[in-house]
């Protein structure tokens, strides 16, 4: 999203830079459509919605899903077609054996019948007619058999041929069904495909066409009453200030509160310790900050109105003494879906032990945030610790040492802080829309 580009960009520098320019595309003058940019129009609202392209990128992806089932099924089909335990290529196998046992019949029987015949022939003229008579009989009995040999084989041949036929018939039918469903699946793979990817061209058009967030110099929020040593078990309250020095009412405002700190080698974060709760006027009872540093909202805050918001810091006790910088920043959200961020003041501070006493801890002060009148694409390199007063970003706290030690950490504390919280809101409030 290109919210999510320009708060990255707002937080990495917020570090390390004392000012944020971020261009802002200009609207465009009011004119009469032309005839082409109203085909366009016309044809952006025949395009289907997102909504309407996540439905059919669920029936795409169910359709290929039961194509993918139906080959699997076809593949069991064919498998069990083309083994050879398979009913019809078992009954072809035994039709088989039974026309080779028909054919061994047949040509036992011609050959009884050959036999006959040459015993017929065989006898003497002294033969009794007994004896002819016995063998003309025999010869007859060896025809009837060798022509019912020849049916039962003709028979048994015949059975076999029909047998292997339908057993090769089936072996045919499942290798086809199988290839008619592979196609199918690879037809209905490219059309899940198409879907998809028309889903996510139109959810990058729409993110492409999302208005983008600017940096707003006008919304300031000041800390007042944080002091300059807080000491580790003890209980902080302090204010936060957010005032829209903007010429428009800002439909929904929200404050963010982020700590950050090391030890005094500067190696260990120590993030963890710190716990932050806010209150109103309008919400009087002590909730807690949320981790992304979201300190509740401000709906609405007029042209020209501030409002204040309570904050209470707890420290663990068991917390080793360090240097730290507190976080403060601020967006806001329109109706109309505009939005924007300000630039994030930090305000340093030591970190004591527990049980060590800060009777010099004077509240640290707090550094106005200034609009920057420099031409937008002009960006900073002023390192954050020679920053000077009054440009915003830096309070003078008297502790300017603490900062080389947090640099490094710094970039994550905020990109942990109000920017990210500012995102996640964002995209829950587009969610619910």
């Amino acid at each position: 999203m290109k919210i999510r580009r320009i708060l990255a960009t707002a937080v990495a520098a917020a570090v390390t830079t004392p000012v944020i320019l971020f261009s802002v595309t200009p609207a465009l003058a009011d004119a009469k459509p032309s005839a082409a940019s109203q085909a366009q129009q016309q044809g952006e609202q025949d395009k289907p919605s997102i909504e309407e392209l996540e439905k059919a990128a669920e029936k795409a992806q169910k359709a290929y899903d039961d194509a993918v089932a139906a080959g699997k099924a076809a593949r069991v089909v064919l498998e069990a077609a083309l083994s050879d335990d398979a009913p019809l290529t078992v009954a072809a196998v035994n039709a088989r054996k039974e026309a080779a046992d028909a054919a061994t019949a047949k040509a036992n029987a011609d050959k009884a019948l050959a036999d006959a015949k040459a015993a017929l022939a065989a006898l003497s003229e002294t033969a009794t007619a007994e004896e002819k008579a016995a063998a003309e009989k025999a010869v007859t009995d060896a025809e009837t058999a060798a022509l019912s040999a020849e049916e039962a084989k003709a028979v048994a041949d015949e059975k076999a041929a029909t047998a292997g036929r339908v057993a090769d018939d089936a072996r045919v039918a499942a290798a086809r069904e199988y290839s008619t469903v592979q196609n199918a699946t690879k037809e209905a793979l490219k059309a899940k495909e198409a879907a998809d990817k028309a889903l996510a061209d139109a959810k990058e058009e729409a993110e492409q066409d999302e208005p983008e967030c600017v940096f707003e110099s006008k919304l300031s929020t000041v800390v007042t009453g944080l002091p300059s040593k807080i000491v580790a078990g003890s209980t902080t309250d302090f204010s936060l200030r957010v005032t829209n020095g903007t010429d428009k009412t800002l439909d929904e405002v929200s404050p963010y509160v982020y700590f950050h700190a090391t030890d005094k080698g500067g190696y260990h974060v120590i993030d963890d310790a710190f716990h932050l709760q806010w209150s109103t006027t309008a919400s009087p009872t002590w909730k807690n900050v949320e981790e992304d540093g979201n300190a509740g909202s401000i709906s609405p805050l007029k042209a020209g109105a501030h409002a204040d918001v309570k904050l209470r810091l707890k420290v663990d006790a068991k917390t080793p003494a360090g240097d730290g910088l507190a976080f403060v920043a601020g967006d806001y959200i329109n109706d109309d879906e505009s939005c924007g961020v300000n630039r994030s003041s930090e305000y340093a501070f030591e970190l004591l032990a527990a049980g060590s006493v800060a009777d010099d801890a004077k509240p640290g002060k707090t550094t106005p945030q200034t609009p920057d009148t420099r031409p937008q694409g002009v960006t900073s390199t002023t390192p954050v610790d020679s920053n000077p007063v009054g440009t915003g970003s830096l309070a003078s706290t008297g502790t300017p040492s603490a900062l080389p030690q947090l640099a490094a950490a710094a970039g994550a504390a905020v990109a942990l802080g109000a920017v990210v919280v500012f995102v996640g809101r964002r995209q829950k409030a587009d969610s619910a829309s």
